[in-house]
């Protein structure tokens, strides 16, 4: 029987989130989307950017 593997985004005692965002590429003309693994703190600061 398979173990069920669960991946997490946590080191030691700091908390890490995936951020996506979408946004317009200057070449096509269509969305793509950038991926990111940043800390929680982070997050909106990505998002500004």
């Amino acid at each position: 029987m398979a173990k069920k593997t669960v991946a997490t985004l946590q080191t030691g005692s700091k908390k890490m989130t995936k951020v996506i965002k979408m946004v317009k590429s200057p070449k096509s003309g269509a969305y793509v989307f950038v991926e990111k693994v940043v800390s929680a703190d982070d997050a909106n600061s990505f998002f500004t950017k």
